[in-house]
């Protein structure tokens, strides 16, 4: 590579040597490499301590969203020494995978610089690998989902959790559906997290029927339905942090919401898409979002819990 196709920029006391800034990654839109780093550089604030200390799967698109993509566990050859890392087994066992952790600027332009659309997260941290920080539900509607119904589903979701005294978060997930979590404290496994997700998941379907699915396969769901999934907590398993940006037209963001938000999308008649509301979040708007809104789950939002409270209410409140 020529001199010329490479940027020198100092990020804070690191200088980076950016390759190809003028690339397009997303070709109807005309962002390239250059409009993905700028923007994360505007939202390191708020990006930065949801991806603090969480082991990071990038999901890279050297050659723009239309083109061949991969995951990208491993830490990429190449990466400085002063990027932090955490070498742990995998999920499967046995094998040992050592893990870009970005905790810092830098390390977040560094990424992606190498074209590292997705940032993909574990639910635990390196000081507590085994231990889940909060409990995660992914929403996922099927393809006559109206934004009606996903927004009616997330609320029961919300209330549910409510009615045993806990309080749950919502973001978009940067696609069509949303994202549920309970933030908890230390010292819950992965098992228990799940058998606590498991049960509210069955409540609350119980609680609405047809609405909603637990059915893993695409094909026996009801188009019209919404897919609860809890199954998403487990060693090694990841979500798509807040305010990352996604692989699809527009330059989507998954974005924290307001509960009045969601509210109001439960209100909204006729046959409105998620994808019609949710792709108002990208990486044009949400900075001036966050100008007026901040961080919805910064500080006092991200409030730690403790489950055995909540499952000695649910006994009574769902049964």
């Amino acid at each position: 590579m020529s001199a010329s196709e490479r940027t020198p920029l100092r990020v804070g006391n690191r200088t980076l040597s950016l390759s190809n800034q003028d690339k397009v990654l997303w070709p109807r839109d005309g962002y390239t490499k250059g409009d993905l780093v700028e923007y994360y550089r505007s939202v390191a604030s708020v990006i930065l301590p949801h991806l603090q200390d969480r082991p990071l799967t990038l999901q890279r698109y050297p050659n723009g969203i239309d083109a061949e993509s991969f995951f990208e566990k491993r830490l990429p050859k190449g990466v400085p020494d002063w990027v932090d890392r955490v070498t742990t087994t995998s999920a499967e066992g046995g094998r040992k995978i050592t893990y870009v952790v970005c905790n810092d600027e830098p390390t977040l332009v560094y990424v992606a610089n190498l074209a590292s659309i997705v940032l993909h997260v574990w639910t635990s941290r390196v000081q507590t690998l085994d231990e889940p920080d909060f409990v995660f539900f992914d929403l996922d509607p099927g393809e006559k989902c109206t934004l009606k119904n996903l927004a009616t589903v997330t609320l029961a979701m919300r209330d549910a959790i409510k009615a045993i005294g806990m309080h749950g978060l919502v973001k978009t997930s940067g696609g069509m559906g949303l994202h549920f979590f309970v933030p908890l404290v230390a010292g819950y496994s992965y098992e228990s997290v799940k058998l606590f997700a498991e049960l509210a998941a069955r409540h609350v379907a119980g609680q609405l029927g047809g609405a909603v699915s637990l059915e893993r396969s695409i094909k026996k769901r009801d188009p019209k339905s919404v897919y609860l999934d809890f199954q998403q907590v487990g060693r090694g398993k990841t979500y798509v942090v807040a305010y990352s940006v996604r692989a699809r037209e527009g330059a989507p963001v998954s974005t924290p919401l307001n509960w009045s938000e969601v509210e109001a999308f439960a209100k909204k008649r006729g046959e409105t898409a998620p994808w019609d509301e949710f792709a108002k979040f990208n990486i044009r708007t949400v900075g001036k979002r966050l100008e007026s809104e901040g961080d919805l789950w910064g500080g006092k939002a991200w409030k730690k819990q403790r489950l055995e409270p909540a499952i000695v209410k649910a006994q009574k409140a769902w049964a």
